[in-house]
């Protein structure tokens, strides 16, 4: 390979196979490298020597690109770290929700970008171009059997919805910030939305103190009316309500509470009996303090033995007219302090009691039990635990 230097060694020529010489230069710690299009050396020198000043020229005002990683190289970084680090911890769903959301719209814009051009004016840029894209396209609408030779008009596709956008922003945002923490980008650009716009307001269900009332009332009496096997459950969901309603858990920390976990001990400044709860839920484990209410509630869930299996007996013990007697089985420190599901019978006195609905329109949960003990935090003797 032919080599040649001008300039004091600043530019080099060369010309490897074909006859067309290139001249390299290291401006700034970054080799730059181009093709000079000419075969002539002397031809060579000149370009050379005119692309040369012209690039120091560029670089003295800033005009020159710098070399930097690209959006999608930071995406794969962030999709390695996020599933590795957040595994067990984070749902599947919610990390591919990360992976749909880069694939289908984030990489399509912003992927062949260097990292710290993804400023503050692109990405509302990006905000405007996903708000003039269609969405899901309704359902088709069925033939009118009135007029089945009708031709069906399909409905328009809307645009993606405020709370799609905020969380593609959201995934956004995780990746910049996977820049950040290797020193790629020296800071995140303001991803709030400009022009001081805020999504609507909802309120979570919850139940008022009258109806919280008519609903431990209702658990209670349809514990009364129900005999036999199907008893317990009906006493176990009446419970749930009050302790619920009395402690503040959520649903999932509900399911995994065990009676190990809790502890009745007496509250230094009120002087009333109350429970220490060790909670295992979505931020890790927790402890929480109950309601006075909560404590008579607990020492009704120790106390009620569970439902004895049923026995088959065999021909020649009914003969013999043998009884099989069952010892009670009282809850151990290990057991589920609410085993089962009792999601189906609240739900179904719920509608009973036409208390599935708020005057909003919105369902109520178990978790609008954890509302209401929020919103009646404040005055403990509207949450009673009869």
């Amino acid at each position: 390979m032919a080599r040649h230097e001008i300039l004091a060694g600043l530019v080099q020529l060369y010309r490897r196979t074909n006859r067309v010489w290139h001249y390299a230069a290291s401006i700034n710690g970054v080799q730059h490298r181009v093709s000079t299009k000419e075969e002539d050396l002397e031809l060579a020198k000149v370009a050379a020597e005119d692309w040369y000043l012209d690039l120091r020229g560029k670089s003295r005002y800033g005009l020159i690109k710098k070399k930097e990683i690209t959006f999608d190289k930071v995406a794969d970084q962030f999709e390695l770290e996020y599933e590795t680090i957040t595994e067990g911890l984070r749902s599947p769903r919610w990390v591919e929700g990360h992976k749909h959301r880069l694939r289908l719209h984030l990489r399509p814009f912003f992927g062949a970008m260097g990292i710290s051009e993804v400023t503050a004016g692109v990405v509302q840029a990006y905000r405007v171009h996903r708000a003039g894209q269609a969405g899901r396209r309704p359902p088709k609408p069925k033939t009118d059997p009135l007029n089945p030779d009708e031709p069906i008009v399909m409905p328009k596709a809307k645009p993606p919805s405020r709370s799609t956008i905020h969380d593609e922003i959201v995934t956004l945002r995780q990746v910049l910030k996977t820049a950040q923490r290797h020193a790629w980008l020296t800071h995140l650009p303001d991803l709030s939305p400009p022009y001081g716009t805020r999504g609507k307001i909802s309120h979570r269900p919850w139940f008022s103190p009258a109806e919280y009332k008519q609903l431990y009332m209702a658990t209670r009496d349809y514990a009364k009316s129900i005999h036999g096997r199907h008893r317990w459950n009906a006493e176990q969901l009446h419970d749930f309500v009050l302790f619920m309603g009395n402690t503040g858990l959520r649903p999932d920390e509900a399911k995994n509470l065990q009676h190990r976990d809790i502890t009745v001990v007496k509250d230094a400044d009120t002087g009333q009996r109350i429970l220490e709860i060790e909670v295992r839920g979505k931020i890790g484990v927790g402890y929480c303090k109950s309601m006075p209410g909560a404590v008579v509630v607990y020492e009704r869930l120790l106390a009620r033995a569970k439902p004895a299996p049923k026995v088959k007996l065999t021909a020649r013990q009914k003969r013999a007219g043998g009884v099989v007697i069952a010892e009670p089985d009282y809850p151990q420190p290990k057991d589920p302090v609410f085993p089962g599901n009792h999601i189906k019978l609240f739900n179904n006195l719920l509608a009973r009691q036409s208390l599935k609905e708020d005057r909003d329109g919105q369902l109520r949960t178990a978790y609008s039990l954890r509302h209401t003990y929020i919103c009646l935090r404040p005055e403990p003797r509207a949450v009673s635990a009869l």
